[in-house]
């Protein structure tokens, strides 16, 4: 997926809101510690790999994906010398006493963590974050490619290729809550590639609070479904598969009419139990020149709080999902690669961590687009993604061993950055710039 060119910040410049507590800002070490104790996987004695310090290292493992595991827990540790005294050497574990620390944590505490922390950001300053008084989320699914081991391909199972057969590798099917405007993947499900997209949207939209908004695909359109977010308080617009039967109770002035969602079909007829919905039909133009009706359906009945044409132009903000999928894909992840973890407990320990370290990136870009006074989309994720690479070996905060918590501190900022690429021409539109990828800053 191609991506927008991006500004850097005048005055504060993403690389001066980064320093060795990169990760603790926004993941701070006393909620790792709850969460360890909650979840019984406290270390009891003193380890070189103890728990808190396994914590971090999962979410190091999707900042550094190209680098090997012994790798990226050497870049982690670096920065631990100051800790420890001069002349010190921290010598990472092995590959194998890496994987043991891995299995003894598991899964739990990481999700703990996510599900305690990762909320959405915006705020009435951030651009693009609401529209009149909603806030803007969007629903939808995803895959991730994992090691073809017996194990995983038993917990996951694995799609059909195009060509026939099975594909190479299995998946493990995720759902998840995105707030449009920062990207920040706020609710998220885990389940084998076998299990449906309602099915784990119903764990999902138990994330959603009034006075949100939530766009989603026709996939997910249904009475259960539907009903279960609309118990949250948040309002929803979601399009329609167009064999719903829908009947037009009342025309609206701005085009759109009112109608029910019934629950299920009794010998051809519609079910008895029924819900109020708005429904809104237009006509895009899609590929190659193939004109498609779009029918979405709505719980927000008055058309003069939320005119049609405008509910209809909000919709296809649903695709701000698209670039947060292809963020920690592609750019965590890594294009054309699966995941590292060869048993099922540690692949969903590695997306958990991939989801905090997106939280953790996204968190910091929009502190930095609010501190520049520019909209979060503007700010680069391949940008952001290499200056932590920079500046994550000058970790700090963390003893390698004990649970002691270190006194905070606010470290210099790095006050290298990148050169400031230009604005998109006047009038160009976000989905118009797509322009060449900014360059990182040089190695330091």
């Amino acid at each position: 997926m191609a991506r927008t060119s991006k500004l850097r910040l005048d005055g504060d410049r993403l690389t001066d809101l980064i320093n060795v507590g990169v990760l603790t800002s926004w993941i701070p070490l006393e909620k790792v510690h709850e969460v360890l104790k909650e979840t019984g996987k406290a270390s009891q004695r003193v380890r070189d790999l103890p728990a808190h310090v396994m914590v971090y290292y999962v979410i190091a493992l999707a900042l550094y994906r190209p680098q090997g595991m012994r790798e990226v827990m050497r870049l982690l540790l670096e920065g631990l010398r100051a800790i420890l005294g001069l002349g010190v050497q921290v010598t990472p574990a092995g590959k194998s006493g890496i994987s043991q620390a891995r299995s003894r944590l598991g899964p739990e505490p990481v999700k703990q963590l996510y599900l305690k922390l990762v909320r959405p950001i915006a705020t009435a300053e951030t651009p693009g974050a609401f529209y009149g008084r909603w806030h803007v989320v969007a629903l939808d699914g995803f895959t991730l490619e994992v090691p073809d081991t017996q194990a995983n391909d038993h917990a996951f199972g694995r799609p059909e290729s195009p060509s026939g057969g099975e594909s190479a590798y299995p998946r493990i099917r995720g759902v998840g809550l995105v707030e449009v405007a920062t990207h920040v993947c706020f609710g998220a499900a885990l389940g084998s590639y076998g299990t449906g997209e309602v099915t784990l949207a119903r764990e999902v939209v138990q994330r959603l609070q009034p006075g949100m908004l939530c766009l989603a695909d026709r996939y997910f359109l249904g009475w259960e479904l539907w009903k279960q977010a609309l118990a949250t308080g948040a309002d929803l617009v979601w399009r329609v598969r167009s064999n719903v039967y829908l009947p037009v109770e009342k025309r609206l002035p701005d085009g759109s009419y009112l109608s029910r969602l019934y629950r299920g079909r009794q010998k051809g007829k519609p079910g008895r139990e029924s819900v109020v919905v708005r429904v809104i039909e237009y006509r895009v133009t899609g590929h190659k020149g193939k004109e498609e009706v779009i029918r979405l359906v709505t719980s927000i009945l008055d058309w003069q709080e939320a005119p049609a044409a405008e509910l209809a132009g909000l919709y296809h903000e649903r695709w701000e999902f698209e670039t947060t999928l292809d963020e920690f894909k592609t750019h965590l992840r890594g294009a054309r690669t699966v995941l590292r973890s060869q048993t099922p407990d540690l692949v969903r320990q590695e997306v958990f961590g991939l989801l905090l370290a997106h939280f953790a990136l996204r968190g910091l870009m929009h502190e930095a687009a609010l501190r520049g006074g520019r909209d979060p989309d503007r700010i680069s994720f391949v940008h952001t993604v290499r200056v932590v690479h920079r500046s994550l070996p000058r970790f700090a905060a963390l003893p390698p061993s004990g649970v002691e918590k270190p006194a905070r501190s606010r470290a210099r900022g790095d006050s290298r950055g990148g050169r400031r690429a230009a604005a998109p021409p006047s009038g160009q539109t976000r989905g118009q710039a797509q322009a060449e990828q900014v360059p990182g800053p040089p190695p330091t």
